[in-house]
């Protein structure tokens, strides 16, 4: 901070402490734990995005430490604005209008003479026309000779005198559940905007309807996700009516499944009813909990490791930790240039660079000594966060590399955050979920959004063969 080694300044205070003679036990123990507020008040406010879990959003205005990808470390030597070969969204004039307005020359503007026409030059406006489309139907009554009536079949789902069609009730959770539209906000848009009388608990309405009409959706993403080779879990904590409860999802490319429950820990692992009887590479934080699932491989996100080696090298001057970032990023750019896996020859080279690497690291931050164990103690000593990370990467050696030799597993476990997100960003819009009933529709209109979105399906779409009781072509 400002240029100031608190660390050193602290070990030379400790060491003046215990040059002091005079001072009583009360009053070292006093300053022993003044010394420990301090240092935890200058870790926590050395923390952002960089070296933690922290979100970007909580980095101070003009820092640096904004993450940027998988790479986390070096920002981009691109300039800003699109680059060289990207694909713009520039407006291009269609084929087919939907309407023509043929513009004659004014020929009080032009001299005169004789003119003959030989084209037109053309331009296209595009606009959209939002309204209210009312579709009256009338089924015609007949009548026989001995006065019996016989009426028209109205169409399938017309039960009511006036009620709200699928495309209204698809556009409302389209807007609610995708675009995060508060009930309220959506109302007042019916009502005013498009002239629909509609009330927020017909919304919800809504919601619980696509909610229902999902259950058997919900049953085969589960389905595809213990099969197949490469799942992401992560959590996240969301407030529900003022209590803690917890957002779990398990997804890959192709699948989104996201679980609410009151509970974070392996119980409600379990009863997603994902990880149980899943026998791929499972790709998570390095969360203790995960390893309690022993049917699959694991795979841990580089990233996270990256964020705790930049806290232990800025905080903890452990220049092990920025060796090992450095060799992380260039095994990742190697397996990238190489398609995705390295052979055998270059895996193992980098492994016995990986190892030696972890042997130096031994030196320089070494085990806690069993001599300072305070008398009486029993169990574990404690270890510092770098030691801690270091035991991790030892340990687990074979979890932090498998992205080398296996084509299918990423660096990160970027997937499952980024499938966890807009779980966040709700919470930020709304503050939190009045039911918990409200957390489950929300979480299976989510997962159903999310897949259809990696199945190259729009999410309009995808509520609009929603509610007309239909799945799309890759749920069959």
């Amino acid at each position: 901070m400002q240029g100031i080694d608190i660390n050193q300044q602290i070990a030379e205070i400790k060491e003046a402490l215990s040059n002091e003679k005079d001072l009583s036990p009360a009053m070292v123990s006093m300053i022993n734990m003044l010394i420990l507020i301090v240092q935890l008040l200058t870790n926590n406010a050395g923390l952002n995005s960089r070296n933690s879990s922290k979100p970007p959003s909580t980095d101070q205005k003009g820092s640096k430490s904004k993450k940027s990808n998988d790479n986390n470390t070096q920002d981009s030597p691109n300039k800003q604005g699109g680059q060289t070969g990207h694909q713009g969204s520039t407006l291009k004039q269609v084929d087919k209008p939907d309407e023509f307005q043929f513009i004659e020359v004014n020929r009080s503007t032009i001299p005169v003479g004789i003119y003959t026409e030989i084209g037109f030059e053309k331009r296209q406006v595009f606009d959209i026309c939002i309204k209210r489309v009312v579709t009256e139907y009338q089924a015609q009554i007949l009548i026989d000779e001995n006065g019996n009536r016989f009426v028209a079949q109205f169409p399938s789902g017309v039960t009511k005198a006036t009620q709200y069609g699928n495309t209204l009730k698809a556009h409302s959770v389209y807007m609610s559940q995708y675009q995060l539209i508060p009930y309220n906000r959506l109302k007042e848009y019916f009502t005013q905007q498009l002239n629909i009388p509609i009330s927020a608990g017909t919304l919800y309405n809504f919601n619980l309807e696509a909610y229902n009409k999902l259950a058997e959706f919900q049953e085969i993403v589960k389905g595809k996700l213990s099969h197949s080779k490469i799942v992401h879990a992560d959590e996240t904590g969301i407030n529900v009516n003022g209590k803690l409860a917890w957002v779990h999802v398990n997804s890959n490319k192709l699948w989104t499944y996201l679980f609410p429950h009151q509970k974070r820990g392996y119980h409600a692992m379990e009863e997603m009813g994902v990880l149980p009887r899943f026998k791929g590479i499972l790709c998570h934080d390095h969360w203790k909990t995960y390893y309690r699932f022993i049917l699959c491989l694991h795979a841990l996100c580089n990233a996270h490791h990256i964020r705790e080696l930049t806290r232990s090298y800025e905080q903890d001057k452990m220049q092990w930790a920025n060796d090992m970032i450095e060799l992380l990023l260039k095994i990742k750019k190697t397996v990238d240039d190489s398609g995705g896996s390295l052979n055998k020859n270059s895996a193992d080279s980098y492994i016995s660079e990986y190892r030696d690497l972890l042997k130096k690291a031994q030196i320089q931050c070494p085990p806690p000594d069993p001599k300072s164990r305070p008398k009486g103690q029993r169990g574990r000593l404690k270890r510092s966060k770098s030691r801690n990370l270091l035991e991790r990467l030892i340990n687990y050696e074979q979890d932090v590399l498998r992205f080398m030799l296996d084509v299918d597993v990423p660096f990160t476990n970027n997937q499952g955050e980024n499938d966890l997100r807009m779980k966040k960003v709700q919470q930020k819009i709304s503050g939190c979920f009045r039911s918990f009933k409200g957390a489950e529709i929300s979480c299976r209109t989510r997962s159903y959004i999310s897949t259809c979105k990696k199945q190259s399906i729009s999410s309009s779409l995808a509520m609009e063969l929603l509610f007309d009781d239909k799945y799309p072509d890759f749920a069959k």
